[in-house]
């Protein structure tokens, strides 16, 4: 790098000043391309929050890379053709300049947030509609901020309703199918009573949040944050806050909270931290809603963990990092340390892996965020049996115990209106389809028998494509305002290997 090269990226890194006349008003820049998806204050909304404590591990350089050309697995525009370097320059000194007051949301603020509708017991318990619960999907639509209640024998729409902003990370279902848990990204939770097609209570447990988790008894609903960073346990019933938990290690270093889930067998749940080399098992056990402490356990893990995979039993989780090079990690649960490790280049998306039996063994097909393949792996000696070329990096891959095939998505590629299909016994892709020229497929699910699966066409003018899981004939389409997940009761509840719990 030459002295002009070196004096420019100083420059840009907000180490030295810029020279010119006319100033660039960051404030400005960022109200007009960034407030609508990071939020006004910067406290997040569709995309993260923007303060120095929640980039510690992005950097001042990567920063303007990502500003500028954007970032996988991230929906963020590039504004290489919009800003010049002085101005990505001004937003990254903007964005790693601290608040005069970062805002705090603590117990208080959020039992001054709870609303209740419809406490327990005031509602009928049968509900208002004919239809299959088992068999029920609850779709998010985020075109219009909406969620579609679908039939899944006759593939018609019982009820739509509007939802919080930009909700994210799944909808929970609970209670047989009684109800299901939203969540935004901006800390609002809902929960829904789908038998009175009615909100029942909402509380905002954070200010950006990641996803949420209900436990196997229905009883408390936990929430991963970016912003504070928390993890917030609600009581299930009314959605009243039942303790906070501050993400940080024992030398008080804090973290964001990259997930959470609910590991039945255990009566806990899992929590991976973004910014310190931690899990965490959160006891659920007992009765918590008369004010006794939820247990926290530790676990060390070699760097960070920004995406986890639990097994089927709930006794290892398989983990990556953003800044990994080739390894994700195997931890088992039960001892507390590292078991293997597993060659994982690229990115894999483990929170959407699934598994199946093969040859005496079982697989783990994940797909990849930045490499054109699904990789498979034996989870009996941790090594790779097979990558599978793709036609583009995917986000979402699913199947079912009664079909042959799993279904990936090519979501981030130039062919991302593509949708494979690999038959789980020659694991080879028997069948591409393309369910909406030009528009992007996505995230498929299938009916509670396997027969039928699901496709969102991820697109104002979009749609649920229906099709014959053992033909692949198209059934039925159905109209949606950019439909992205979809939910099905039985599947979820029953924890199938073909699909992410």
């Amino acid at each position: 790098m030459n002295s002009i090269q070196r004096l420019l990226s100083a420059c840009l890194l907000g180490l030295l000043p810029l020279s010119g006349n006319a100033a660039v008003d960051a404030a400005a820049l960022y109200k007009q391309h960034c407030a609508e998806c990071h939020g006004p204050g910067r406290l997040g909304l569709v995309g993260p929050a923007l303060l120095p404590q929640n980039l510690r591990r992005l950097g001042k350089k990567a920063a303007a890379e990502v500003i500028r050309d954007t970032r996988p697995a991230s929906q963020m525009p590039a504004f290489r053709d919009k800003l010049n370097e002085r101005q990505i320059a001004a937003l990254v000194k903007l964005i790693y300049t601290p608040l005069k007051e970062t805002p705090k949301w603590g117990m208080q603020a959020i039992r001054a947030s709870q609303i209740v509708s419809h406490r327990p017991g005031e509602l009928p318990d049968r509900p208002k509609f004919q239809a299959d619960i088992d068999n029920l999907f609850m779709v998010v639509e985020l075109g219009d901020h909406h969620a579609t209640l679908l039939d899944g024998d006759s593939f018609e729409p019982i009820f739509r309703f509007p939802t919080r902003f930009a909700v994210h990370g799944g909808p929970k279902w609970s209670d047989g199918g009684r109800y299901i848990y939203f969540l935004s990204r901006d800390g609002w939770v809902s929960k829904f009573d789908v038998f009175n097609l009615t909100y029942a209570a909402e509380v905002r447990a954070g200010i950006n949040s990641r996803n949420l988790a209900v436990s196997r008894d229905g009883r408390y609903v936990i929430v991963a944050n970016y912003l504070p960073h928390t993890l917030t346990i609600l009581d299930a019933r009314d959605l009243s806050p039942l303790q906070v938990l501050e993400a940080q290690d024992e030398k008080g270093q804090s973290s964001r909270v990259s997930a959470v889930y609910t590991a039945d067998p255990r009566g806990s749940f899992i929590a991976a931290m973004k910014d310190i080399p931690e899990v965490w098992e959160i006891g659920y056990w007992g009765d918590h809603t008369q004010g006794q402490l939820f247990p926290v356990r530790r676990i060390r893990v070699k760097g960070y963990l920004d995406d986890f995979f639990l097994t089927q039993d709930y006794n290892h989780i398989v983990g990556t990092s953003r800044g990994a090079k080739t390894n994700g990690q195997v931890v088992d649960l039960n001892t507390g340390r590292a078991l293997a490790e597993v060659h994982l280049p690229g990115m894999p998306h483990l929170s959407s892996a699934i598994t199946w039996p093969w040859h005496g063994h079982t697989l783990l097909a994940t797909p990849n965020i930045k490499k054109p393949e699904v990789t498979l792996i034996d989870m009996d000696t941790w090594k790779v049996v097979k990558r599978i070329p793709t036609q583009g990096p995917g986000f979402f891959m699913r199947s079912h115990e009664n079909t042959p095939y799993a279904w990936t998505d090519v979501f981030f590629g130039p062919h991302r209106d593509l949708m494979h299909v690999i038959d789980k016994r020659t694991l080879k892709i028997v069948k591409t389809l393309r369910p909406a020229p030009g528009k992007t497929s996505a995230h498929v699910e299938f009916t509670k028998d396997g027969r039928y699966a699901l496709v969102s066409i991820w697109d104002m003018d979009g749609a649920i494509v229906v099709y014959d899981a053992n033909t692949f004939k198209e059934i039925k389409r159905i109209p949606m305002k950019k439909p992205s997940g979809k939910y099905n009761v039985h599947n979820k509840l029953t924890r199938s290997r073909g699909t992410s719990h």
